[in-house]
């Protein structure tokens, strides 16, 4: 199927006083970008980039068949595009955010999903909870709320820019959603809509309003921040008005400071000081959470991490909130420097009282010259995912609805349930509503390695390693607790220390001469015969 228009010919005007007005031109015209070009080979150049990034799927229509009133801006095309049973429109430069204030990013699929699924278990626990979309754009995370879970959730989505509210409003027309005009009062019977045959199958609100004076207005129950960039400039209003047990998922796209970029920025905005690490990937979920421990006991309130993913070009961070001082003050303490040897990258978080001299394990202060440990933090040293909550843990059930749903047959993710064959805590003989969540005592046996080490940043010259699976299964048969992570592919988080990861993996390497020795005496054995 061609994505471009037929070449035509158009009276190009004049921008000089040296070309006729009457020139004709021949250009051809993009249906996926609504680019211009005017050569030929220009465009097959440029059809072929939108081919190989899997662009060409979509349906799309002209500003005269858009089902609405009015027209697209500036006579621009709509694009109708599906996700997850939901239709949104989209303006032509929709992919560009320095030209478009309805940015929608296709990559972004896997967050929207692991959000929905998160925001789902917590509708099992209460019923209706009132959620926030706190940056619409398109609208598409709070269409999808409404559409799945009907009566279930009220949404409220909001967005500062007039474009962005008027294309929500549309999109909400496109999936048979009615619009509250910004009254929170009740929807219907008992706040439910009403399931009569050609009515609206859910209602949303769509404000036009700036996401730190809504959080600060109203209370919600669950609260998701995607602003673009990073989103430490609304964690304060988020936790002022979140209700008691209730969840924030917090969405950093700014990379070039969570991955140690522009360390610069990184101390301006999340106040830590990081180095470009083999895990560096969980440094920068980790740097999140404790700046999200802070923005909450600020307001007096504690968080418990359920989820903490980074993939892509983002970091998703799910926490519950726990109010009181106590539970602040908890999470305070989960907040230490780690100390991490910059030559062969041992690391170790720092108890309170701890002396720095001699508190890595390795030996590479002594037998270097210098000082090779550097501090970096603070960060947060609890567990990244939550498994020891009834009923399997949060997390858990993200990940199964999640993988039972929508999992991409491109990416695997391991449940945290798996790791280190632990079974999720039994909920209470008596207990039989299972609404209200029972924390377990802490358990130092329960605590999961922070950090992991990647098998091939420490292979060894000259020796084949084992396969990885393999090699899970050594560590565990030497007595650690291991799995894998998907922080990294090759990532193995173990409690083992680098000397013993690097014993067993020398153990059980090959030389590679052996193989090529074994090989050759084949070759030659079959020869003979």
């Amino acid at each position: 199927m061609c994505i471009c228009h037929l070449p035509c010919r158009n009276l190009k005007p004049s921008s000089s006083g040296d070309q006729a007005s009457g020139r004709h031109v021949a250009h051809y015209h993009c249906v996926v970008c609504s680019v211009t070009i005017a050569r030929k080979t220009d465009m097959v150049s440029h059809l072929k980039r939108h081919v190989n990034k899997g662009e060409t799927e979509a349906s799309y229509s002209g500003s005269s068949d858009v089902p609405f009133d009015e027209p697209a801006p500036s006579g621009q095309a709509y694009e109708i595009m599906k996700e997850l049973g939901t239709n949104v429109q989209l303006l032509p430069n929709h992919t560009t955010p320095q030209k478009s204030d309805t940015y929608f990013n296709r990559k972004m699929k896997t967050n929207r999903q692991l959000v929905f699924c998160s925001l789902a278990v917590l509708a099992e626990e209460r019923n209706p909870i009132e959620c926030l979309d706190a940056f619409g754009a398109t609208g598409i995370m709070g269409l999808q709320w409404a559409k799945h879970l009907r009566n279930a959730v009220k949404v409220t989505i909001t967005d500062i820019s007039d474009t962005c509210v008027k294309m929500i409003k549309e999109n909400c027309e496109l999936n048979n959603i009615r619009v509250d005009g910004g009254s929170r009062g009740p929807r219907g019977p008992d706040g439910a809509t009403s399931e009569v045959e050609g009515s609206p199958i859910a209602t949303v609100e769509v404000a036009k309003m700036d996401a730190n004076v809504t959080m600060h207005l109203w209370p919600f129950d669950y609260i998701h921040l995607d602003p673009f960039g990073t989103a430490v400039n609304y964690l304060d209003a988020a936790f002022r008005n979140v209700r008691n047990l209730g969840i924030v998922s917090v969405t950093s796209t700014d990379t070039s400071s969570l991955y140690s970029k522009s360390p610069n920025v990184t101390l301006r905005h999340y106040g830590c000081h990081i180095v470009r690490t083999e895990y560096y990937k969980e440094l920068a979920a980790r740097m999140v959470v404790a700046t999200v421990a802070r923005a909450a006991a600020r307001c007096n309130k504690g968080i418990e991490v359920l989820l903490a993913v980074a993939l892509e070009h983002f970091v998703l961070v799910v926490v519950r909130v726990l109010r009181g001082p106590t539970q602040a003050d908890e999470s305070a303490k989960k907040l230490r420097k780690l100390l991490h040897c910059q030559w062969c990258e041992e690391r170790v978080f720092l108890r309170q009282g701890t002396m720095v001299d001699d508190s890595l394990p390795c030996n590479c202060h002594g037998s270097l010259p210098g000082r090779t440990a550097v501090q970096l933090g603070p960060l947060w040293c609890g567990p990244l995912f939550n498994i020891v909550l009834e009923g399997g843990g949060v997390t858990t059930q993200v990940c199964k609805r999640w993988s039972h749903c929508w999992v991409p047959s491109q990416f695997s993710f391991s449940c945290p349930a798996l790791m280190f064959g632990l079974s999720p805590a039994k909920r209470k003989s008596g207990d039989e509503s299972g609404n209200v969540v029972k924390k377990m005592k802490s358990d130092a046996s329960l605590d999961h390695p922070p950090f992991y080490y990647s098998i091939h940043r420490h292979s060894i010259r000259g020796m084949n390693m084992p396969k990885l699976n393999k090699f899970l299964q050594y560590l565990t048969e030497a007595g650690f607790r291991v799995s894998r992570t998907h922080f990294d592919p090759t990532g193995v988080r173990t409690d083992a220390t680098l000397e013993q990861f690097k014993s067993v993996l020398t153990k059980y390497s090959v030389p590679t001469y052996t193989n090529a020795n074994a090989a050759q005496s084949s070759a030659s054995a079959e020869t003979t015969q």
